[in-house]
């Protein structure tokens, strides 16, 4: 690869998911950082010419920010290998795994890591009766960000799906307890993250200011700390990832080790002003700067 002084990086931002919002906020301050370590950066609003306009450009390296479908699934990860564009993130197949929730729990399952029961059903199915014992969570299987998520409690009835939500869906059993989540960067987890918020983890929880703390490290016993970052690796490492992901958590503490469940792993970790991942980083004392400077020089083709 060149040196860092003449890289063109191109950005990759916005998309037409649910999640596109974040990914503009995601991929401008990616951008900004990466002006500041000396790179050239194109930002690039990733529509249907995306293919047209990287040849037009001829970036020596992609620096992908982009969420949810069409550009964390694989979609975008296959353009840019059929254009030999070297790239941050995970790979075809990673990336498509991952974001197919049912897919990364058969992963998970035959890695030997701890998860709830969940199965796929129609909206119709779910809207009609309750397709596991309440409580339990109805989300996409393929979104990230907890877009459309919904809980039925313990008495609850059945819920009306969002009109965005896809005609499958993934049932989930509750999980209760804490969130907690960590980043893998490379071969190495980071930290654990103890995430705190009034209600849900939901999407503003997740993005707007103050819509949750963060306690990183997380203040835990130093055997569910140790089993979060052995967990994260062992699942960045199952799935295939590539460079940074993000695996996420449940824990009750009332019993132990055997309360710690994984929820999903986040090829594509927000890197807003609010996210996680970055703040991780920056507790092992790596700048939002130095974090984006190592993802470009980590991409590459064949991931």
């Amino acid at each position: 690869m060149s040196s860092r002084a003449s890289l063109k990086v191109a950005v990759l931002m916005g998309g037409p998911s649910a999640e596109r919002e974040v990914s503009l906020v995601s991929g401008r301050e990616c951008a900004r950082a990466l002006r500041g370590e000396g790179f050239e950066v194109v930002e690039v609003d990733a529509g249907p010419d995306l293919a047209l306009r990287l040849a037009e450009i001829a970036p020596d390296v992609c620096f992908n920010t982009l969420h949810g479908r069409w550009g964390e699934d694989g979609c975008v990860q296959g353009i840019l290998e059929w254009l030999r564009i070297p790239y941050t993130h995970s790979g075809v197949l990673a990336s498509a795994l991952a974001m197919d929730k049912q897919k990364t729990k058969d992963v998970y399952r035959a890695a030997g890591l701890p998860i709830v029961d969940s199965v796929l059903a129609t909206r119709d199915e779910v809207e009609a009766g309750h397709v596991l014992p309440p409580p339990y969570v109805v989300k996409p299987y393929n979104e990230g960000s907890s877009v459309g998520v919904s809980i039925v409690r313990e008495g609850g009835n059945t819920p009306r799906l969002a009109a965005g939500m896809p005609d499958v869906v993934m049932v989930e059993a509750y999980a209760p307890g804490r969130e907690m989540t960590t980043t893998v960067m490379g071969d190495r987890a980071l930290t654990v993250t103890d995430i705190i918020t009034d209600g849900w983890y939901d999407y503003d929880a997740k993005y707007k200011t103050g819509g949750s703390r963060h306690v990183v490290p997380a203040e835990i016993p130093t055997e569910i700390f140790d089993a979060c970052l052995d967990y994260a690796l062992r699942a960045h490492v199952a799935l295939g990832c590539r460079g940074v992901s993000r695996t996420d958590f449940r824990w009750d503490e009332s019993r132990g080790l055997a309360g710690l469940i994984l929820l999903e792993t986040n090829t594509q970790p927000g890197m807003t002003p609010t996210s996680l991942s970055p703040e991780q980083a920056g507790a092992c004392g790596m700048t939002f700067g130095q974090l984006c400077r190592w993802m470009v020089e980590d991409a590459s083709c064949n991931r």
